[in-house]
C-alpha cells in the first residue's frame, strides 16, 4: 500500500447495536474500491474483518479491525468495532484514536441499546458523525421511523443528505441530495431523479441548503441574494456543521448489495476532518503540558490503542502517530515503561493482512509486530523529546469470576495469562483474592469472560476452569472474650509445653492490635513472636467460616513455660487454640461487604428498579434524574450483586447501566450468617475428603 499524507487520511470508527451491518459495510467497500476480489460473507466466516476463529464461530465482531479503503486518492481507515455491549473496551479505544465515526442503523431495527451507546461515547469524545441508515432492502425497512428513533435519543439536529429511492424489495438505489441526482443499485453514475420523487427530494433539498448556510455567514448571505446554493458550497457549509458538531448527515444504504455507498464515500471524503483538521492533543511532556497536531514536523508521539497475540506472528502492537512520522527499522522510546523497543516492519492491517509500508505519516495507524515491553495505552516517542499521551477512561468491570486451572500443568501459566488477556483488554482484570484464597477475572459481562477464557485456551494453551466468586466475607468480635489453652506433647526426649492466657477485645480504631501484658515472667519475652505468629495465622483464616478476623485487640496477659520443653512451637500452637475459643466467646459475627450502587435506567423502569433494590437488601440514597434518565443511587451487600450485570440487561431490555464501589464492611443478618457458615462447614469436609 502506498504511503498516505495526513491531509489525506480520515480515521473513521464504524460503531452500532450489534447487527446493524457494520462489517459488511466495510466489506462492500473494500469490494467496491477494488481492496478484495469477491465480497464475504459473516454466515461462511469470510469476510476481512471479522477473521479471529471465536468471532466466525459466534457470528459477530468481537474486536476492532482496520479496514484501509483506498477512494479518490485518499485512504480512509474504517475501524470496525463491535457492536455487542460486553466489547465496549474496544468500541471506546477505536473512537480514541479516530477522528470521525460512523453511525450505523438498522432499517427495521431503528436505534437500539447499543446505537445508544455508540452515541453518547461519540458526544463525549466530541467526534464529528454520519448517521447511516442501512440494510433498506429489508422486509419491513422504514427509513422514516428510523430516523425518528435517532432522533429520540439525541438532541443533535439530524439533516437527511439522501433519501432512499424505494424501500423494501423496492429498494433501488438513493436519491442524493447534494448533486440531486438518483443512484441506481452499485452505480456510480448519477441520473435524473423520479419524477414521484422530485417533491419530496427538493423539500429535503432546501432543507439541506439551509442548514449548510446556518454553520457559515457568507454562505447565508449568498442564500438570501440567490435562494440557492451550489453544490460546492452546501458541502463547504456542511464540513463546518459537521466539524462542530451543530448537526448529524443521514445516509441511506443497502450494504450487502452495494447501494449506496458512492455518495457515502464521497461524503467521509469531502465533510470528515483528517487528522490535521482536529483540535490539538494535550500530552504530558518533560517540563509540562504539551500541545500535540497532527504534523509530520512534529516531535513523534505514537499512542499503542491496542494489542493482539496472533499464533504465527506473535504479539502485534496497533498504533496511531498524533505527531511526527514513524520509519520501518527504527529505535524508540516507550515513556511509559521507560524502555527502548526496536521497530523493524511497519504495516498497516487490512483485517489480519499486514502490508508493509516504509514511512507512517502523522494522523495514520499502524503496526508493529513483536515489541517485548509496550502494552496498550503506552506513548512511543523520542528519547530526546519524552511524551505521555492521556489514555480514555474505560467503564468499571463488574461482572466477576473465580479462575482456577484445570491442570497442575495450567497452574504456571495462569497468572502470565491472566496478564497477558487484561494488556489486550482494557476493560478486563484481574486480581487475588485474599479473604477467600480466590483468583477474581472481571469483566463487562459474561460472554466478555467466556471470550477471555475461550482465548487463554486458544492462544496461550492455557485452560482455564471458572465458578461463582465467594463474596469476601470478614469476621469481628462483638465484646471481649477470653480463653487459656495448655499445649503438652510428650514424646519420649524433650517434649513441648506451652500455656497462654489471652484476652480479645473489639477495636475498631485499627485492624489488629496486640499486647503483652504478662507480668512477673510466667511467660518469657521471647516467647511473644511465637504467640503473635500463632494468633495471626488463625486471623488469617478465621475462626467460625473461613474469612479473615478484623478489628481486634489481643494481650496476653498469663501462661505457663517449662524450663526443658516448652519451645516457640508450643507456644504458637497454644496461642493458635487459645485465640479460637476468645473469639467464640467474645460474640464472633460476620461482616460483609456493601457497595455503593449507581443504576441509570430510563425512567419506565424506575419502579422495576426499586422494587428490586428492596429484594437484594439494598437502601436506597437518593434518586436523580440525568439527561432524561432516571438514576437510583443505593448501597446494597455485595452477596445480593454478583450477576446483576445480567439481571439488570434483562429488566431494561439492555438499556439500563451501573457502577458499584465498595463502601465499608457490615455485619450481616443472623439467619444469613447461620447459611454462610454452614456452608463453609460443608465446603470444607468436601476438601477435606
Amino acid at each position: 500500500m502506498k504511503e498516505y499524507t495526513t491531509s489525506k487520511i480520515r480515521n473513521v470508527a464504524l460503531v452500532a447495536h450489534s447487527g446493524a451491518g457494520k462489517t459488511m459495510l466495510s466489506e462492500a467497500m473494500l469490494h467496491f474500491t477494488g481492496g478484495i476480489n469477491r465480497m464475504g460473507k459473516i454466515q461462511d466466516g469470510s469476510t476481512v474483518s471479522d477473521f479471529e476463529d471465536e468471532e466466525i464461530r459466534r457470528s459477530i465482531s468481537l474486536s476492532t479491525s482496520v479496514i484501509p479503503v483506498e477512494y479518490k486518492d485518499h485512504k480512509i481507515n474504517f475501524l470496525d468495532t463491535p457492536g455487542f455491549t460486553d466489547f465496549v473496551g474496544e468500541m471506546i479505544s477505536a473512537l480514541y484514536v479516530s477522528d470521525s465515526a460512523v453511525v450505523v442503523v438498522d432499517s427495521v431495527s431503528g436505534a437500539e441499546v447499543g446505537t445508544e451507546i455508540a452515541w453518547n461515547y461519540c458526544d463525549e469524545l466530541n467526534l464529528p458523525r454520519f448517521l447511516v441508515i442501512n440494510k433498506m432492502d429489508r422486509e419491513n425497512a422504514d427509513f422514516r421511523k428510523a430516523l425518528a428513533s435517532v432522533e429520540a435519543i439525541t438532541e443533535q439536529r439530524l439533516i437527511p443528505v439522501q433519501l432512499p429511492w424505494g424501500e423494501k424489495t423496492d429498494f433501488k438505489g438513493v436519491i442524493d441530495l447534494l448533486t440531486m441526482k438518483a443512484y441506481a443499485g452499485a452505480g456510480d453514475k448519477g441520473e435524473d431523479i423520479p419524477a414521484d420523487y422530485a417533491d419530496a427530494a427538493e423539500e429535503a433539498h432546501m432543507e439541506l441548503i439551509e442548514a449548510a448556510a446556518e454553520g457559515d455567514d457568507a454562505l447565508m448571505e449568498k442564500y438570501f441574494e440567490e435562494e440557492t446554493l451550489s453544490a460546492e458550497d452546501i458541502v463547504k457549509g456542511l464540513s463546518g456543521g459537521v466539524m462542530d458538531g451543530s448537526f448529524v448527515p443521514v445516509f441511506v444504504s443497502a450494504a450487502t448489495s452495494e447501494i449506496g455507498l458512492v455518495p457515502l464515500l464521497d461524503a467521509v471524503v469531502a465533510l470528515m476532518p483528517s487528522p490535521e483538521d482536529r483540535p490539538a492533543i494535550i500530552a504530558q511532556g518533560k517540563s509540562g503540558k504539551e500541545e500535540l497536531t497532527a504534523s509530520d514536523a512534529g516531535p513523534l508521539a505514537a499512542y499503542v490503542w491496542k494489542t493482539t497475540a496472533d499464533p504465527f506472528v506473535g504479539k502485534i502492537t496497533y498504533m496511531r502517530v498524533f505527531s511526527g512520522v514513524v520509519k520501518g527499522d527504527s529505535r524508540v522510546w516507550n515513556q511509559n515503561k521507560e524502555e527502548e523497543e526496536r521497530f523493524g516492519n511497519v504495516s498497516v492491517m487490512r483485517g489480519k493482512e499486514q502490508l508493509d509500508v516504509d514511512n507512517v505519516h502523522a494522523g495514520d495507524i499502524f503496526t508493529v509486530p513483536k515489541l517485548g515491553e509496550t502494552a496498550t495505552g503506552d506513548t512511543l516517542c523520542d528519547k530526546g523529546h519524552p511524551l505521555t499521551m492521556p489514555s480514555p477512561e474505560y467503564p468499571t468491570a463488574l461482572y466477576r469470576v473465580a479462575v482456577h486451572p484445570e491442570s497442575q500443568a495450567d497452574a504456571a501459566k495462569m497468572g502470565p495469562t491472566l496478564t497477558r488477556l487484561c494488556e489486550e483488554d482494557m476493560t478486563l482484570s484481574w486480581y487475588n483474592e485474599a479473604a477467600t484464597k480466590q483468583t477474581i477475572l472481571q469483566g463487562m459481562g459474561d460472554q466478555h469472560i467466556d471470550v477471555a477464557i475461550r482465548k487463554a485456551s486458544e492462544k496461550f494453551q492455557a485452560n482455564l476452569v471458572i465458578e461463582s466468586p465467594r463474596v469476601p466475607y470478614q469476621e469481628t468480635i462483638t465484646r471481649t472474650g477470653s480463653a487459656q489453652y495448655r499445649h503438652k506433647k510428650q514424646t519420649g526426649g524433650s517434649g513441648q509445653f506451652g500455656e497462654v492466657h489471652l484476652r480479645v477485645e473489639p477495636n475498631p480504631e485499627s485492624n489488629y492490635e496486640f499486647a503483652n501484658e504478662v507480668f512477673g515472667g510466667a511467660v518469657s519475652n521471647n516467647y511473644m513472636p511465637a504467640i503473635e505468629k500463632g494468633v495471626k495465622s488463625v486471623m488469617e483464616r478465621g475462626v467460625i467460616a473461613g474469612y479473615p478476623v478484623q478489628n481486634v485487640k489481643v494481650a496476653v496477659f498469663d501462661g505457663k513455660e517449662h524450663p526443658v520443653d516448652s519451645k516457640p512451637v508450643a507456644f504458637e500452637v497454644a496461642a493458635r487454640e487459645a485465640f479460637k475459643l476468645a473469639v467464640q466467646q467474645a460474640g464472633a459475627v460476620l461482616l460483609e461487604p456493601i457497595m455503593r450502587v449507581r443504576v441509570t435506567v430510563p425512567e419506565a423502569n424506575m419502579g422495576d428498579i426499586m422494587g428490586d433494590m428492596n429484594t437484594r437488601r439494598g437502601r436506597v440514597q437518593g434518586m436523580d434524574t440525568d439527561k432524561g434518565r432516571s438514576v437510583v443511587t443505593a448501597d446494597v451487600p455485595l452477596a445480593e450483586m454478583l450477576n446483576y450485570t445480567t439481571e439488570l440487561r434483562s429488566m431494561t431490555g439492555g438499556r439500563g447501566v451501573f457502577t458499584m464501589e465498595y463502601n465499608r464492611h457490615e455485619q450481616v443478618p443472623s439467619h444469613l450468617a447461620q447459611e454462610i457458615i454452614a456452608a463453609e462447614q460443608k465446603r470444607r469436609e468436601e476438601d477435606e475428603s
